[in-house]
Parts: C-alpha cells; structure tokens; sequence
C-alpha cells in the first residue's frame, strides 16, 4: 500500500527490487524524498520500506538492495539518506543517530532514527525535523 501510495504522487525516487534467478521477486526496498523543518539546500531520501521474504532472509539480499539504493541515491544528487531503523544493523552501511547532528523524525524514533552523508554537503546539521512524504502519513491514522 505504501509504495503504491508514493507511485501514485512520483515520488519513490529509487526502486530496487531483489529477484531470483528464476525472476521472482524476493524484496524491495525503496527510497523517496524527504524535507526537514528547517529548510536548507541538501537534497534528503528516506530509505522506506524495505521487505524481504522470509524464506530468503540472512543472505545478504537486504544488504544488497540497500548498497545499491544508497548509491543510486549519491548519483541522483542526494546529499543524505535517512532510516528509522535497529541502529546496530544499519551502522554497516555508515548510518548513524541523526539526533546528534540535529534532526529528528515525525514517528518517535529516537536513536532508531539514523542519517548518512552521500555528499561533501552531507547532512544538513541543526535542520530539525526531517519530513517523510504525506504517503506516510498511512502510519498516523
């Protein structure tokens, strides 16, 4: 629902679907703009959802499709990415608490709220709250 909700405004900037060798599709994840409260001139995706079937879980492909995303992202001209998510796992990819460069999330994520620099402009320091599409918004009702 979430990702038909962004497809329907254009506004999932990257796509990155996993597939088998027989093509059947395992997960996604996506990657869509995102603004904060204070605003500046770094550009912000927000690294949401990303899924993968059970069955093909612990393999790698979520690690892959993240990589992948993040790099597309940095060659579209993104300066940061954003997650909320286990801090732990998402540390390997260069995230890291985005509270301690100012910014915050709308869903109360605190340390599971994580950013990461694409840019020399990187992250966009002191810049508030960090706002998710209105896609999003299917989270609050």
């Amino acid at each position: 629902m979430l990702v038909r909700r962004l497809r329907d405004r254009d506004e999932l900037s990257v796509s990155i679907l996993a597939e088998t060798v027989s093509r059947d599709i395992v997960g996604y994840a996506g990657f869509s703009p995102v603004t904060t409260e204070i605003m500046s001139n770094h550009r912000g995706a927000g690294l949401a959802p990303v899924a993968v079937l059970e069955a093909h879980r612990r393999q790698g492909v979520t690690e892959r499709m993240i990589r992948h995303g993040v790099k597309a992202c940095a060659s579209m001209g993104f300066d940061y990415v954003v997650v909320l998510g286990e801090p732990g796992y998402y540390k390997r990819f260069g995230f890291h608490p985005a509270r301690r460069v100012g910014l915050r999330d709308a869903y109360g994520g605190g340390d599971v709220f994580g950013v990461m620099a694409l840019s020399e402009w990187g992250v966009p320091h002191g810049a508030g709250l960090v706002r998710y599409s209105s896609a999003f918004d299917i989270f609050a009702e």
